[in-house]
């Protein structure tokens, strides 16, 4: 379906093209780009790029993971002007947004689910990511990327990506017993299931952008 955004978008720019502009912006997305045609007098089409990653710590009950934020985003988006610059917006974004998780041990050990586990050769990992690898944007905005010359633009919406779900996995290594291990993957399982409780009601990805845009 991702395949789908960008020959949608081509397919509405062949019939009735006026102006076109290019894009720079930054923002919840990262840093990115969009290109936009007018299609009509109060429409434009866009399509758009951006990128980001963020390392930090978070912790859920008593494992504490080291975390990289990935957000890499494909828009193919309908701009509508009803009155002047302010718009509204909806399209298609291929959302690839995830956090990816190494568990870091704690003096040695990782208690995971109330028990303590030997850390040497232990490497605990996974990942949270939203449900819906290709997700509806709703948002509004001000500015014409499709507009003439040189000028400000901002959006504010919203990536619905329709909950979020984790996961957690480990390598046990040689220093664990076979039985040490089967018990760890379980209350790793559980752990898991915490984390999902967690982050499942993030239904929706915020989105603030401000940019300049070059028009022609």
């Amino acid at each position: 379906m991702k395949k789908m955004i960008v020959p949608l978008l081509l397919a509405l720019l062949a019939g009735n093209s006026y102006a076109a502009g290019v894009g720079v912006r930054a923002g919840t997305m990262g840093l990115g780009g969009d290109v936009a045609w007018s299609i009509f007098p109060t429409f434009s089409a866009r399509v758009g790029f951006s990128a980001l990653n963020l390392n930090g710590k978070v912790s859920e009950s008593n494992v504490e993971y080291d975390a990289r934020m990935k957000v890499n985003n494909l828009s193919g988006l309908i701009d509508w002007h009803p009155v002047g610059p302010f718009r509204l917006t909806a399209g298609l974004v291929s959302a690839n947004n995830k956090f990816v998780l190494n568990g870091k041990p704690t003096n040695g050990n990782y208690q995971v689910n109330g028990n303590n586990y030997n850390a040497n050769g232990v490497v605990i990992n996974g990942e949270v990511k939203g449900k819906n690898r290709i997700a509806p944007y709703l948002g509004v905005g001000y500015g014409n990327v499709a507009g003439m010359g040189v000028n400000f633009y901002g959006d504010l919406g919203v990536i619905l990506q329709g909950g979020a779900s984790a996961k957690l996995g480990v390598s046990c290594g040689s220093n664990l017993s076979t039985a040490d291990c089967s018990r760890l993957t379980n209350d790793l399982d559980a752990e898991r299931r915490k984390l999902e409780d967690g982050v499942k009601g993030f239904k929706a990805w915020p989105v603030v952008n401000v940019g300049l845009t070059i028009g022609f």
